[in-house]
C-alpha cells in the first residue's frame, strides 16, 4: 500500500513537473533583504544558481566580524552624536539666553559630554524597594535598543568601495553602487513606523514598573502623546510614497532627484510633521510627559546612574533619527541643493541638513512656552488628523487625476490608490 502510494505521489510530482516546472525561490527576507535570491532547479539539482541583487547595494563577501565591526562603529558614532549633541543644545541655549553655557571641561567645554557620561555611570544604581527590578532594568535597555536598531536602514550617501561589489560586476547592469546603509530594505519607511511604535512600550514599562504614581502617570501621558501623533505621522508620510513610488528610503531621495525636492509640493505636510516630529519625541513645546510642575520628571523619575543615562541616549537618538527622517522625505537627503555643488560628497550636504533641523528643535526649545495638554491634544486629533488626511486625499486626486499614480509594490494604479485610502481609514 505504501509503495503504491509513493508511486502515485512520485508519477504526480512528474506530471507537475513537466506541465509547469518545479521552481522556487529562497528570499532572505530578514536584515539583508533584497541581498540575493536563489533559484533551485530540482530537475537539474544545483547546477542552475543565480543571484539578485537589490538596485541600491550590496555587502556580499564580507565576513561576519567585518559586519560586526561596521556597525559597532556605527553604533559608536551614533552616540558620540548625541553626547555632543547635549552640549550643542547647551551651547546654543546659552547664547540665546545670553549666558556661557558649559566651558570649562576641555577647551571651550568640549569635554563635558564625557564627563557627564563618567559621573552617570559611576553613580550609585538605586531601584525602589517595591519595584519590579527585572521590569524596571529592562525598560531603558528596550529604549535604547530600539532607538538605534531604527538606525540600521538609514542610507548614508558614502560609497565603501572596499568592501561593496558593483552591480555592474554581477549581473551586467549599468549600474554603480553609491549609497550604503546596515540594512536597506524594501520596506523602510514601515520598518521605521514599526519600530517607532514599539517605543511606547519601553516608556509605559517603566513607569509601571517603577511603582510611583509620578512615573506612572507620566508614562501613561508620553503614550498617549505618541500614540496620537504617530497617526498623523503615519498619513503625512502617505503622500510623499504616493509621489516616490517606493517605500524604500534610498529611492525615496534618488525620485526626488529626478524631479523636485518634496518639500515644495508637499510643503503643509513637511511644516505638520516637524511638528509632529517634535510631539513624537516629547520635546519642547510638547514636553508634556516631564512637566516638573505636577510630574517632577515624568516616566523616568526613579532612575538614576548609567540606566538613566540609557533614557536619556534614547531620547536624542530619536531626536537626530527624526530629523534624519525629514531630510529624506522632504529635503533631498544627500542631494545637492544647487547643480553647480555637485562635486561636494552628498554626505556633506546630507550632514549639513540633519544639522539644521538639530538647531531647529534647539531653537523651538528655547523660543516656545510648554502647551497644555488638552492643546496638545487638540493639535493632533482636531487639526493635523484632519488636515493631513486632507492633503492625502489632494495629492491622490491629482495625481490620479493626471494618470501619475506610480506602480508600487507592482500593483496596478487602481489597486494602488485603494491600498492608500484604506491605509488611511477612507474606506
Amino acid at each position: 500500500m505504501t509503495s503504491k502510494k509513493y508511486q502515485k505521489g512520485k508519477k504526480n510530482l512528474t506530471d507537475f513537473k513537466q506541465e509547469k516546472g518545479f521552481s522556487f525561490y529562497v528570499n532572505n527576507i530578514f536584515w539583508f533583504n533584497n541581498i540575493f535570491l536563489m533559484n533551485f532547479d530540482l530537475l537539474s539539482g544545483w547546477n542552475q544558481l543565480q543571484h539578485y541583487v537589490s538596485k541600491s547595494w550590496i555587502l556580499l563577501q564580507l565576513s561576519v566580524h567585518q559586519i560586526f565591526i561596521c556597525s559597532l562603529l556605527k553604533i559608536v558614532c551614533i552616540l558620540l552624536a548625541v553626547a555632543y549633541f547635549t552640549i550643542a543644545e547647551r551651547k546654543v541655549m546659552a547664547a540665546i539666553q545670553r549666558r556661557k553655557g558649559p566651558n570649562v571641561v576641555g577647551f571651550w567645554g568640549l569635554l563635558q559630554p564625557l564627563a557627564d557620561g563618567a559621573k552617570l555611570m559611576f553613580k550609585e544604581l538605586l531601584i525602589p524597594t517595591r519595584a519590579n527590578a527585572t521590569i524596571f532594568l529592562t525598560a531603558p535597555i528596550m529604549v535604547l535598543i530600539l532607538s538605534i536598531i531604527s538606525w540600521s536602514i538609514i542610507p548614508s550617501g558614502l560609497t565603501w568601495e572596499s568592501t561593496l561589489i558593483s552591480l555592474k560586476a554581477i549581473n551586467q547592469l549599468p549600474i554603480d553602487l553609491q549609497i550604503t546603509t546596515t540594512a536597506d530594505i524594501s520596506y523602510g519607511v514601515l520598518f521605521l513606523l514599526a519600530v517607532s511604535g514599539l517605543n511606547v512600550y519601553g516608556i509605559i514599562i517603566a513607569g509601571w514598573a517603577s511603582n510611583s504614581k509620578y512615573a506612572f502617570l507620566g508614562s501613561l501621558r508620553s503614550a498617549a502623546q505618541m500614540i496620537s501623533y504617530e497617526v498623523s505621522l503615519g498619513l503625512l508620510i502617505l503622500p510623499v510614497i504616493l509621489l516616490a513610488g517606493s517605500l524604500n528610503l534610498t529611492e525615496i531621495v534618488a525620485a526626488q532627484e529626478k524631479t523636485v525636492w518634496f518639500v515644495f509640493p508637499l510643503l503643509p505636510c513637511a511644516i505638520m510633521f516637524f511638528i509632529s516630529m517634535l510631539a513624537e519625541t516629547n520635546r519642547a513645546p510638547f514636553d508634556l510627559p516631564e512637566a516638573e510642575a505636577e510630574l517632577v520628571a515624568g516616566y523616568n523619575v526613579e532612575y538614576s546612574s548609567i540606566i538613566f543615562a540609557m533614557f536619556f541616549l534614547g531620547e536624542y537618538s530619536n531626536m537626530l533619527l527624526m530629523a534624519t527622517v525629514i531630510v529624506l522625505f522632504f529635503f533631498g537627503g544627500w542631494l545637492s541643493p544647487l547643480g553647480f555643488l555637485n562635486f561636494i560628497p552628498g554626505s556633506v550636504f546630507f550632514s549639513l541638513k540633519i544639522v539644521l533641523f538639530c538647531y531647529l528643535f534647539i531653537l523651538v526649545r528655547a523660543a516656545f512656552p510648554r502647551y497644555r495638554y488638552d492643546q496638545l491634544m487638540d493639535i493632533g486629533w482636531k487639526t493635523f488628523l484632519p488636515l493631513s488626511l486632507s492633503y492625502l486625499l489632494f495629492v491622490t486626486g491629482i495625481l490620479v487625476t493626471f494618470d501619475s499614480v506610480p506602480q508600487v509594490l507592482e500593483l496596478e494604479p487602481k489597486l494602488y490608490t485603494e491600498a492608500f485610502f484604506f491605509a488611511s481609514g477612507s474606506l
